[in-house]
């Protein structure tokens, strides 16, 4: 790989420090200015940010000040996560309703690229086409803020399992204000081959990549697996270049995310935790052969 570094987005677990939703979350015991800049001195251009830690940051600090740190760290791309129960009814889309207006309110003063959605973490039954018209009025609703949306499958979803699955539902509803997210965990988790995505997913209906690693094997359940043993790009045993090969393929020229999300990674100071995980995302980045040369998983 010649030229300039490619871009890179530190997703929002990757700065979060020493927090797991589940277990003794959902707020990051960080300032976000302090990891705004972290993130910036680690040599990345992007920013993501969990909707609990943004209405955090809102309502002690403001969001102009938030705005203001990510100016002036040069950070370009922002990545605002997760909203799910988009289709629900009752509480849980009350709810939902309540998290979107948090989210949307943040795009204009952030400068926010796109929103990552994803669906239920409880394999809870949806029908299939109410999704998908929910999906559609959530992007429409996206793009009178200026924003897109970005779904990410969970291998742990009764809908949406599989990046196959997610490339359907974007392609099927095909808004242009809507994309999938996708993650190499996520697809190594649901037995995607990498060729399906250079051979069905067209560049438009990509919002944003995320790389990592792992090993073959599940320990504990699969949501404790995705917080506890993710591991650098190139230390597992996911075929990571030819991931990024096969995203490649498709034409993405985009920021590529780094998601670093373990136990070890938590239990390193920030600034270790960031340079390590750029710099292993880098290397698979510059192993990765042409677009065309290395397509499998």
């Amino acid at each position: 790989m010649t030229g300039p570094a490619p871009d890179l987005i530190a997703a929002c677990w990757t700065s979060a420090g020493d927090v797991v939703p589940f277990r003794n979350g959902p707020t990051s015991p960080l300032d976000v200015r302090e990891r705004i800049r972290a993130v910036a001195e680690a040599g990345y251009t992007g920013f993501g940010l969990t909707r609990e830690d943004l209405v955090l940051a809102r309502d002690t600090i403001g969001l102009p000040a938030v705005a203001a740190a990510l100016r002036e760290s040069g950070i370009t791309v922002v990545q605002l996560e997760r909203l799910t129960d988009w289709w629900a009814s009752g509480e849980r889309r009350r709810e939902a309703d309540r998290a979107r207006a948090d989210l949307f309110e943040a795009c204009a003063v952030l400068g926010v690229d796109n929103i990552k959605v994803g669906a239920d973490d409880e394999g809870a039954p949806v029908e299939y086409a109410p999704f998908c018209a929910a999906f559609d009025a959530l992007a429409e609703d996206a793009a009178r803020f200026g924003v897109r949306i970005g779904f990410e499958n969970t291998p742990f979803s009764y809908r949406i399992r599989t990046t196959e699955e997610a490339i359907a539902l974007v392609t099927e509803v095909a808004n242009p204000n809507a994309g999938v997210v996708l993650d190499i965990w996520h697809a190594y988790r649901g037995g995607t081959d990498y060729g399906v995505i250079a051979e069905t997913l067209p560049l438009a209906y990509v919002v944003g990549v995320e790389l990592d690693d792992g090993d073959e094997a599940v320990v504990g359940t699969l949501l404790e697996d995705t917080f506890d043993r993710r591991r650098p790009c190139g230390e597992g045993d996911f075929d990571v270049p030819g991931f990024i090969a096969a995203v490649r393929a498709i034409g993405w020229s985009g920021p590529w995310g780094v998601e670093d999300m373990s136990a070890t990674s938590r239990s390193l100071p920030l600034a270790e935790s960031l340079t390590r995980a750029r710099e292993a995302a880098l290397a698979c980045l510059a192993e990765a052969a042409s677009p065309i040369d290395q397509v499998g998983a």
